[in-house]
């Protein structure tokens, strides 16, 4: 069998599927599972493939059929300009929280020196991104899974910043450690009555989308420690769900911030809060 025939079989298996992005889903597959980019896999259509490289592409196939997400099947994601390593363990990053990323280097210029903290680093996509660009900037990154904190450290060593972050362990409300000129976070804030209708819930950690009642139970954590780790004048991005503007913007007013502006994503949601501590 060739590989032009290997994705055939591949494009009706997850057509009867209904995945819409078959064709794209079934190249990458195959790619990963021959470990060639896809570019050299379309220059190569009429090669054989092996039956261990074919069986191999066929197990990852079935797990795409069964809808779970080609990001955690390749176990890599591209974000930013970056591509990152995760795996279930921590979500999968979205366009949408690029904004988080965009927001704080239109804070920072290039030559800044500036202490950042990321509250629920997750895979640390975040925070890597923006030290990427921001190279005379250091940060701190905690999270209360350790799964998720052994991640993040992978892609801080794989993107040469491990000098400049420390990633900790601990649950937010511990944390007590330094004051910063910027904190972002990306924190749980879907309401845990909505869970069992998302897409991918079954695949991505419940406790990384769990945002309790309403969805703003960690995002109220997030603020109030941000008030007291925070300098004066300094900044808070939050990323929020798209019912969540006017709540939001009530407990960051109560808490001394003053709104800066609520960005919107590309689909026209309210998606993230610039925000500055007043005292």
């Amino acid at each position: 069998m060739n590989l032009l025939k290997a994705l055939d079989v591949a494009y009706g298996l997850l057509k009867s599927n209904n995945i819409s992005s078959y064709k794209i889903d079934s190249e990458l597959l195959l790619s990963d599972s021959l470990n060639i980019s896809k570019e050299e896999l379309i220059l190569n259509l009429k090669k054989k493939i092996t039956i261990d490289s074919y069986n191999k592409f066929l197990l990852k196939i079935e797990r795409r059929r069964a809808n779970e997400p080609i990001a955690y099947i390749l176990k890599k994601k591209e974000f930013w300009k970056n591509e990152f390593y995760i795996n279930k363990n921590v979500l999968i990053p979205r366009p949408e929280t690029e904004h988080l990323v965009e927001e704080t280097l239109n804070i920072f210029s290039k030559n800044q020196k500036k202490k950042l903290l990321e509250i629920g680093i997750g895979s640390g996509c975040l925070i890597t991104s923006i030290l990427k660009d921001r190279k005379n900037c250091s940060a701190i990154g905690i999270d209360n899974c350790l799964k998720a904190v052994k991640i993040a450290k992978i892609n801080a060593k794989l993107h040469h910043i491990t000098n400049r972050v420390k990633i900790i362990k601990t649950d937010v409300d511990n944390f007590n450690s330094g004051k910063y000129d910027l904190i972002i976070s990306n924190p749980p804030y879907i309401d845990k009555h909505q869970l069992k209708y998302l897409g991918v819930s079954e695949y991505e950690p419940l406790k990384a989308l769990n945002g309790g009642i309403n969805g703003i139970e960690m995002l109220i954590k997030v603020i109030n420690k941000s008030s007291q780790l925070l300098k004066v004048n300094g900044k808070l991005i939050v990323e929020i769900g798209s019912d969540q503007k006017y709540i939001v913007t009530r407990i960051l007013k109560k808490n001394k911030f003053y709104i800066n502006k609520i960005v919107k994503d590309l689909s026209n949601y309210d998606r993230c809060i610039v925000s500055t501590k007043l005292n």
